[in-house]
């Protein structure tokens, strides 16, 4: 009979399990609808203001901007995008190992000298990288409770800042990109300096299309370069909140399908166990009628 009890005991707590999973992965759905929107209405403009800087720059001399000026990468900075809670699958672990993959292959000699920062968005990288040797610079884990364009742009202007005063020459970018519920691009890319439109190989032809600028195109770049980075920026966390819910729905609904094949597995030993005790019962009590008689 213990071992009857210790199972209704499982099976109880596996239910309550299966309950709060059910629970997270409708509060995730929810929450995925609204991320996912964000997203789809911020990548279009974000994609073609890219596209335009990369088209403009391609013909501005050298020192118009000092943000596609490429300057050799003595200091680093990894922006890190991860969430602030887990129970979301192997999200934040991806991002957080591509991160670390990225400064192991491109910026080894930088680590070495200590010229590697980090600035990590979400708290599980803030926790993950402050509890090693590396240089964390700022606390960026509100930005998701209030996750608009003016908080996100406070935090890239203050990198950019410590671009233009040489703390860091070059400036990474690390994120998952949102593909959907199921599905997230881990993407590393270069925000600082901006990267400059590579060109085609092949038959490939390259298409420059020729704008009418007023008042001038150095004065146009000027200002779009800082807008485009921030853009950048805020589109990166947008995808990795779409990103994260999209991880926890799918975590939690297999989660919730796990513990039903538990619950079927604990059910079906409740039963066995309970057939077995019953069996016993009978077989005891037949034999004690059968000793009864015999006397």
């Amino acid at each position: 009979m213990a071992n009857l009890k210790e199972v209704r005991n499982r099976i109880k707590s596996v239910s309550s399990t299966q309950q709060i999973t059910r629970a997270m992965k409708m509060v995730s759905a929810a929450k995925l609808k609204r991320a996912t929107n964000a997203i789809v209405q911020l990548r279009p403009y974000a994609n073609k203001l890219k596209d335009l800087l990369a088209n403009l720059s391609a013909s501005l001399e050298e020192g118009s901007s000092p943000f596609i000026v490429e300057r050799e990468p003595v200091k680093v900075l990894v922006i890190v995008v991860s969430s602030n809670r887990g129970l979301a699958g192997a999200f934040n672990a991806n991002v957080i190992k591509m991160a670390n993959n990225l400064i192991a292959e491109k910026y080894s000699e930088q680590l070495k000298a200590g010229n590697v920062s980090i600035v990590a968005i979400g708290k599980k990288s803030q926790e993950y990288y402050q509890r090693r040797t590396y240089n964390v610079i700022g606390n960026n884990n509100d930005l998701y409770l209030d996750l608009n364009f003016l908080n996100a742009s406070k935090i890239t202007e203050g990198i950019m800042d410590g671009f233009l005063k040489g703390d860091y020459d070059r400036v990474e970018l690390v994120y998952n990109q949102f593909k959907n519920a199921a599905m997230q691009i881990l993407t590393a890319e270069q925000l600082i300096p901006v990267p400059k439109p590579e060109a085609k190989k092949g038959n490939i032809k390259t298409i420059q299309l020729d704008y009418i600028l007023e008042p001038s195109q150095e004065k146009i770049v000027e200002q779009l370069i800082p807008k485009n980075i921030k853009i950048q920026l805020y589109k990166a966390v947008l995808d990795s909140n779409a990103s994260e819910h999209g991880a926890r729905m799918t975590a939690m609904d297999k989660a919730t399908d796990n513990a039903g094949e538990l619950l079927k597995a604990l059910k079906l030993s409740y039963n066995q166990a309970r057939q077995a005790a019953i069996t016993t019962e009978l077989t005891e009590i037949v034999s004690g009628a059968a000793a009864l008689s015999t006397d």
